[in-house]
């Protein structure tokens, strides 16, 4: 709690309060109030009292360790692509994934005054959405842990050259300017998050269709993954993501985190993945999960 910058901890204490004396309803995210995690958080589980953490691995361990029922974390966006890390953090964790929410993404630049700023601060995919509005202004990107903690940093800082990419709301929690809205090189930016719990859902209570996420592993032979697909094209199985990432110093093997339209229980599901698994090493789903937004 002590890294978030000072005009944050006050609001981090009390949401932090809050969610420890109803630990089943918080809601995990990574970054301090204000941030689009956070946002995330309140739209996926209006119910639900969410827990700001510093780290992504710190929302993580509170989902484990009991402290927060479920965690809403970023896997990827639209402009900037995965979210660095992600892939090698949920298998780890050891939870699984029990939903999906896509979240519509808008930067402000803001600062105290209205300039000119020489530099912004912000988390790196939001500098890297924004890339070609900063680099045409002459300001110069700046790493931060995340959005809106860059905003109370900022606030912190007190220095009018100085802005923050954030969300609107960040603003007004920590008494920023809002200079210019939606400075997103793309307006329709969207980041997909998923939510993660102790527990996997029970497939036969998940109405409609699902989507099916899992990793495994092919060695890097030739053909090693037409063969280990091939069963999800003579099946007919929508796959929707197929990512690939090293795993240790070795590189003989490659791990890829694949997304797939389909619950377990169904038959050309089922037929796929026995497929896979003939093929491939390591096969591991980490969860099934109502499809929130069609894919086509």
């Amino acid at each position: 709690m002590a890294s978030f910058p000072a005009p944050a901890l006050a609001l981090v204490e009390q949401m932090t309060v809050a969610a420890a004396a109803e630990p089943d309803r918080a809601v995990a995210f990574q970054g301090a109030p204000g941030a689009n995690s956070h946002r995330a958080a309140i739209e996926a589980v209006p119910d639900g009292l969410p827990l700001p953490c510093f780290s992504f691995e710190d929302a993580l361990d509170a989902v484990r360790e009991g402290r927060a029922g479920c965690a809403i974390i970023p896997i990827e966006n639209s402009q900037h692509g995965r979210v660095a890390d992600i892939h090698f953090l949920l298998p780890e964790s050891g939870l699984s994934i029990v939903g999906e929410h896509f979240l519509d993404i808008h930067h402000c630049l803001m600062g105290l005054g209205s300039g000119p700023f020489t530099a912004a601060y912000s988390h790196p995919q939001a500098l890297g959405q924004s890339r070609h509005y900063l680099r045409t202004r002459g300001i110069t990107p700046l790493s931060h842990a995340d959005t809106a903690g860059a905003a109370a940093f900022v606030a912190e800082l007190g220095d009018p050259a100085v802005a923050a990419l954030a969300p609107m709301i960040a603003a007004e929690l920590y008494g920023l300017d809002v200079v210019e809205e939606n400075v997103e090189d793309t307006h329709d930016n969207t980041t997909r998050f998923v939510r993660l719990a102790r527990k996997p859902l029970d497939v036969a209570t998940i109405p409609g269709e699902a989507i099916t996420t899992f990793i495994f592993e092919v060695r890097n032979i030739p053909a090693a993954l037409y063969k280990a697909l091939g069963g999800f094209a003579t099946n007919g199985i929508n796959m929707t993501k197929l990512e690939s990432y090293q795993q240790g110093a070795s590189f003989s093997a490659t791990t890829f985190f694949c997304d797939v339209v389909g619950k377990p229980g169904e038959r050309p599901l089922d037929l796929s993945l026995e497929e896979l698994a003939f093929f491939a090493n390591n096969l591991r789903i980490l969860g099934t999960y109502p499809l929130e937004r069609e894919r086509g």
